[in-house]
C-alpha cells in the first residue's frame, strides 16, 4: 500500500463546477477532506494565470494546494502559508527550448507579422507570449510564417490556438515546446519523489489529453464531452496506456461522477484504500 499521494487536477470544468452538468452536493467538501490529509500533496494544473487561480480558489472555496502549475504549463509555484513562490527549477528546465530568448525577444521576433495583438500583461510571463488573433485571419498562413521564423533561429516552441467564443476572437499562445501540462507534472513528480503508482491526474478537456493518455494514472471526469471521451479512449489504445485511463461514470459514494466527484472516484479506483480517507463524521 502506498501512503503518499500526489493529486494533480485541472481546474475549469474538472474541479470547478463551472460547466453545464450538475455537481454532487457533497463532492467538493469530500474533496477538501481528502486534500487536507497529511499524506496528500495537491497540485492545481491550469491554463489560468496566478490571479485567476487565486480568484477560483476564493470563489469556489477550494483547499489551498501545495503547488500550482499555471499559465498553460509555463509556471510552477510552491504554495505555503507565506504565499506563492515560483519554482526557478522549472524555468531553468524549459528555457533551453527558446535558445536564450525570453518573452520580449520573442515578441520582437514576431513583430513584422500582421494580425497579432498582444494580450494583457497579466496573461504574459517570461516564457509565455500570448496574442489575440482575428477570427477571419488566414491561420495556416500565419502559423507557417511563425514557424519559419522559429526554425531560422533554432527555437523549439509550440503554437497553441484556441477561440474565445464569447468574445469572438482567436487566442494564440507561444510556449517552449517542453512547457506542457504533461511535462510539468512529470517534472513535479521527479522533484517530489513520486512515481506513477502514487500519482493521479484529473481532467476534462482536449488540452488534458496528453496527460490523460500518458502512463500517468488519470481520470476523465463524467461531465467531459462525448468527443473527448472518444478521443481519450482511442489515444490510450494507440499508446497502450488503457490501464492508466479511468472514465468516471458516477455511483461512487452516491455521487454523479461530475467534477470533484469524478476526481474522488478515480483516486479510489486506482488506490482503493483512499476511500477511507474521504469519509467524514458529518
Amino acid at each position: 500500500m502506498t501512503e503518499r499521494l500526489l493529486i494533480c487536477t485541472d481546474l475549469d470544468r474538472t474541479l470547478l463546477p463551472n460547466g453545464s452538468a450538475p455537481e454532487s452536493a457533497s463532492a467538493r467538501a469530500l474533496f477538501k477532506v481528502l486534500a487536507e490529509r497529511a499524506e496528500v500533496v495537491l497540485a492545481y494544473v491550469s491554463g489560468r494565470h496566478k490571479a485567476l487561480v487565486e480568484q477560483a480558489m476564493a470563489d469556489y472555496r477550494l483547499p489551498r494546494p501545495d503547488f500550482v502549475i499555471g499559465d498553460v504549463g509555463t509556471s510552477i509555484y510552491a504554495i505555503t502559508a507565506d504565499g506563492w513562490r515560483e519554482w526557478p527549477q522549472w524555468a531553468e528546465a524549459i528555457a533551453p527550448d527558446w535558445a536564450g530568448r525570453e518573452h520580449d525577444d520573442m515578441r520582437r521576433l514576431f513583430a513584422p507579422l500582421a494580425g497579432l495583438t498582444l494580450q494583457e500583461s497579466a496573461k504574459q510571463n517570461r516564457f509565455k507570449l500570448s496574442y489575440y488573433v482575428p477570427i477571419e485571419i488566414d491561420l495556416p498562413r500565419l502559423l507557417a510564417a511563425m514557424r519559419d521564423l522559429l526554425a531560422q533561429q533554432a527555437i523549439r516552441a509550440d503554437l497553441i490556438y484556441s477561440v474565445d467564443e464569447a468574445a469572438n476572437i482567436g487566442l494564440l499562445d507561444v510556449l517552449p515546446a517542453s512547457a506542457t501540462k504533461f511535462h510539468a507534472i512529470e517534472f513535479l513528480m521527479r522533484e517530489l519523489g513520486f512515481g506513477i503508482e502514487n500519482t493521479v491526474f484529473a481532467g476534462d478537456s482536449g488540452n488534458d489529453l496528453p496527460v490523460l493518455t500518458s502512463p500517468i494514472r488519470s481520470v476523465l471526469v463524467a461531465n467531459a464531452s462525448d468527443e473527448v471521451r472518444k478521443q481519450a479512449r482511442e489515444l490510450a489504445r494507440q499508446h497502450s496506456t488503457d490501464s492508466a485511463l479511468y472514465l468516471a461514470k458516477g455511483g461512487f459514494m452516491g455521487m454523479n461522477g461530475n467534477y470533484s466527484a469524478g476526481i474522488l472516484e478515480g483516486v479510489a479506483h486506482y488506490l482503493p484504500h483512499t476511500e477511507q480517507w474521504m469519509k467524514t463524521d458529518d
